[in-house]
């Protein structure tokens, strides 16, 4: 059966099939439309109540702390809600795209000696010199 989102996920067995934000994403949590705080995800369990979830967030700060919220699938894919009157969304964090590769550094300029061979300077030579 289809989710009350309306995308193309669906519920088998009273589990979430992932396609959006799952378990050990990073999430931003956003609270009255400021960031507040990073967290990860460690497990959606289905509700008792169809549509809805046990959502269990590592919130990333310290200390430590694991919450428990009751969330429906588009509040967990980013849509917002509320808690206690106040307005609450998740977003998704996503890695930031691989630079591109720097370009080789130039190779150094070679002498006209022998270019695979370094000139040895022997230090007892230079204090005979002296």
């Amino acid at each position: 059966m289809p989710s009350p989102g309306g995308d193309n996920r669906t519920v088998s067995n009273g589990k979430r099939t992932r396609t959006m934000t799952g378990e050990k994403d990073i999430v931003l949590i956003h609270f009255e439309g400021k960031p507040l705080s990073f967290a990860r995800i460690e497990g959606i369990e289905p509700d008792h109540k169809p549509g809805w979830y046990h959502v269990r967030l590592l919130l990333l700060q310290v200390p430590v702390q694991v919450v428990t919220w009751i969330l429906r699938d588009a509040y967990i894919d980013g849509g917002e809600f509320t808690m206690n009157g106040k307005r609450m969304r998740l977003e998704k964090v996503e890695s930031p795209a691989p630079a591109a590769p720097e370009a080789p550094a130039p190779e150094p300029k070679q002498t006209a000696r022998d270019p695979g061979s370094p000139k040895v300077i022997p230090l007892a030579k230079l204090k005979k010199e002296k």
